[in-house]
């Protein structure tokens, strides 16, 4: 026989495992890259400053002889611009309470398209839903004549049922017939601001003596209460209890999960046992009654008479703050500020440096260009870290 030897092979020890820093939660890595959107735009906003400022054409014409003058143009031009501009949006109670109120109508109707984008949703007619609000809250607050505080509560009532009945109709469709909503809101948007300016040629909304589009103004009684001299409402803090409102309705209800489920895997949900349609009305008619109290800031805070601008462009606004807000309801109040301070400043801005009002919107809407290419931004700002799992669910788009 022959001995064999057997050799061991030493036991190596485990290497040590680096330490890795512990991941940020989503909501950081969301709020970073909406930050570096907001920094991406008032760099695309100081190109187009520069670009159209007079005093820099002037030192570009003479560059080659002093390169310095055309710098310092560039400079003075982008710092006088956004100094005027943050002056404007918060330079003094005035100028913060003006931010704060156009503010007010933009965070109700963010709400309003981030819980129909937690839905699976894309609700495209806050713009309707917040002029049928308008038109009944508006109605109510000059036709009728009640005692204070009682007239106020009506009105702001009236507006929320109007908003959520726009609001409805979309959510019962779909949920009927799979009506796309996309093209629902759209259209009603269309009959919504038709149906106001016929309205306002009847004698039942037009003022008497007048024969322009303008209703009566609202009785005292049913205006919100303002704060001093300036324009600031108690509508504002109506639209942060509705943000806190949704909040729970999203994270504590057996609702909300339901909403949140369908708008996961509308699918899996159905398998679940839960009902598709039933969350698409709750989700729409919810949606509708928060735009319709937007409708009510409107006519009931700042305008008091209704005509046929009473929405302006807050229904159409509202989708870029609820983008920018990524479908919650914290980041929506904090996009709804941002673009209200950047409306209210943009005013102080054209008047003391001519840059004209439209930059501002032009930032807002690279903001969310950026904000909706995480990657780009991502690309150029090579430190943001990745975000992990899926994310806030938002609207599926054409294939939803």
């Amino acid at each position: 026989m022959s001995n064999e030897t057997t050799t061991e092979v030493p036991e190596t020890a485990p290497k040590p495992v680096p330490s890795q820093r512990r991941p940020l939660p989503g909501w950081a890595v969301q709020g970073l890259v909406s930050l570096s959107a907001i920094v991406l735009a008032l760099l695309v906003g100081a190109i187009l400053i520069i670009i159209g400022d007079d005093g820099v054409k002037t030192a570009v014409s003479y560059f080659g002889a002093a390169p310095g003058d055309t710098f310092s143009a560039a400079f003075s031009a982008v710092g006088d611009s956004y100094r005027a501009l943050a002056t404007g949006a918060l330079g003094g109670i005035d100028p913060i309470s003006e931010s704060l109120t156009q503010a007010t109508p933009l965070i109700c109707g963010g709400l309003a398209v981030s819980l129909a984008f937690r839905t699976g949703l894309f609700n495209i007619g806050a713009q309707g839903q917040l002029i049928i609000g308008a038109i009944l809250a508006g109605w109510v607050g000059f036709a009728w004549h009640l005692p204070p505080g009682i007239h106020l509560i009506v009105a702001i009532l009236a507006g929320l049922l109007g908003g959520a009945l726009w609001g409805g109709v979309v959510g019962l469709l779909k949920a009927r017939t799979g009506a796309h909503e996309v093209i629902v809101t759209i259209m009603l948007n269309y009959v919504a601001i038709y149906l106001l300016q016929w309205l306002l040629t009847t004698t039942t909304f037009k003022r008497p003596g007048r024969e322009d589009p303008i209703s009566p103004v609202v009785d005292a009684n049913a205006q919100y209460p303002q704060f001093g001299d300036t324009r600031l409402h108690v509508g504002f803090f109506l639209a942060l209890a509705a943000a806190a409102f949704v909040w729970w309705l999203l994270n504590r209800s057996t609702v909300g999960f339901e909403l949140r489920a369908v708008g996961a895997n509308a699918d899996a949900s159905r398998t679940a046992g839960m009902s598709v349609g039933r969350a698409y009305v709750i989700a729409m008619v919810v949606a509708g009654a928060l735009a319709g109290l937007a409708g009510t800031q409107q006519v009931l805070g700042t305008d008091l008479p209704l005509t046929d601008g009473v929405a302006a462009s807050v229904g159409f606004d509202a989708i870029t703050v609820a983008l920018l807000g990524r479908g919650t309801p914290l980041g929506t109040v904090l996009a709804g500020l941002l673009f209200g301070a950047l409306n209210a400043g943009g005013l102080q801005m054209q008047l003391q440096t001519q840059t004209p009002l439209t930059l501002t919107t032009v930032l807002q809407a690279v903001i969310v260009l950026f904000v909706a290419a995480p990657a780009l931004v991502r690309s150029i700002f090579r430190f943001l870290p990745k975000e992990r799992g899926t994310g806030t669910v938002l609207a599926k788009g054409w294939n939803g």
